[in-house]
Order: structure tokens, then sequence, then C-alpha cells
């Protein structure tokens, strides 16, 4: 017969082991699917992102196109013309979370991608929206930075001068985008048509209580992750 002392020992690792057995159990259970989320008061409107507010001292060179030849979102040009606007503020469009802020070389460049919440005038129904900022000279926030509309967040590039200097600018209703466009349906119900939309809502009622915003909904792209 074992000694009581070593009777009660044996009986606590056994416990132990339960417990961890337990709790091993759960984290299995729990879908992969799941993601994690942040709480943020809802945007209050939503700015053009060159020449806050109304994008002054700038045109829009090219607009979205979802048919060939396709374009996912707006090309803006400072109206000096040529690079006269390279290094110019970017803004953020509206209160929101950095979802994404990395130097994606290629063709991309620096980008950022923002999320942002907000309440629909029309369904009253509370809804998500990212903005998506590429080809920057240099970007001024981080992963999981929260941001203010009218907030600089970086600056106007040309991808170190693959391009003429200009903001490639898009919205996407879609959460799951993230940077890989490729097989997603080209349609107003992944992306939204960004000057429309801006114009839309350039004016929100505030609301003072914190929403859950989704993070971990995009795909690593090149090894970068998001929030």
């Amino acid at each position: 017969m074992l000694p009581l002392v070593a009777m009660l020992k044996l009986k606590r690792c056994e416990l132990f082991g339960f417990v961890f057995m337990l709790m091993l159990g759960v984290l299995l259970l729990v879908p992969s699917n799941v993601h994690a989320e942040v709480r943020m008061h809802l945007a209050d409107g939503f700015d053009f992102p060159v020449g806050k507010p109304d994008a002054e001292g700038y045109y829009r060179a090219r607009g979205m196109r979802l048919r060939p030849p396709v374009h996912f979102g707006e090309d803006w040009n400072g109206k000096g013309g040529g690079d006269s606007d390279l290094g110019d503020p970017i803004y953020a469009i509206a209160d929101g979370v950095v979802m994404f802020a990395y130097d994606c070389r290629g063709g991309w460049g620096p980008c950022i991608l923002l999320r942002h919440v907000y309440r629909d005038p029309q369904t009253k129904k509370v809804k998500y929206i990212d903005s998506q900022y590429a080809h920057l000279r240099s970007i001024a926030v981080k992963n999981g930075d929260f941001v203010k509309r009218g907030q600089q967040i970086g600056t106007l590039g040309s991808n170190r001068g693959m391009y003429p200097a200009h903001l490639h600018f898009e919205m996407r209703h879609n959460l799951t985008i993230g940077m890989k466009r490729e097989n997603v349906e080209r349609s107003l119900t992944n992306w939204a048509d960004p000057s429309s939309f801006i114009r839309a809502h350039r004016k929100l009622k505030k609301d003072w209580l914190k929403q859950s915003v989704p993070t971990g909904t995009y795909p690593p792209y090149k090894g970068l992750k998001g929030i």
C-alpha cells in the first residue's frame, strides 16, 4: 500500500492532468473561423482622403470600373500635374482602426487598410466598410492604431517611381478581401464606389456607444498579416 502522502500527490497529479485535458478540449472545440474584435465608436461621417475634407486641389483621374478594363477604386491626382502632389498628406476618411499597414513592394508599394463602422442612414443598421490607400510614399500609422476622421495616415507617393504620383483609393463592403482581390466577385456587393459612398455619408448621426468591429478577416499577403 502506498503511503498517504504519496497517494495525495498522485491524486493531485491526476486532478491537474484532468483540468489540463479539459481546457485543451475546450480550445479544440472553438471554431477556427471565430475572429477577435475591437470596440470603437461609430463614424460620424466620411470625407475625401486628399485635400480634406472636400478634395480641394485634387481631381479624380480615374474612377472605379468593375468590368474590363477593371479598376477597383479611384486614382486621385493633384491639380498641379506631374509629381507636384508627391509627398502630400493622405487622410483617414472617417474614424476607424488600422487593419493593415505595410510596404508591400511589387505593384502596391506602401499600403494602408482601415476599417470603419457606421450606421446606415437609410436602414439604420450598423454596417462596416474598409478603405484602402495605396502607392504611398510613407506610412504614419501601424496595425491596431485607432484613427480619427481627417487624421494624416501617410503621404502620397508613386511606389518608388513606378507610377506618376497619385493615390489609389478603394472602399470595400466585403471585409475579407484585404490585399487579395483576384477571386472576389466584381460587384457592388463587395466594393463601394468611393466618391458616391462618401457623398452619401458626409454627415452621420453621432452615437456614443462603442460597437464591436471584427478583426482577423484578411488572408496573409506575402507573409504580411493584418490584425
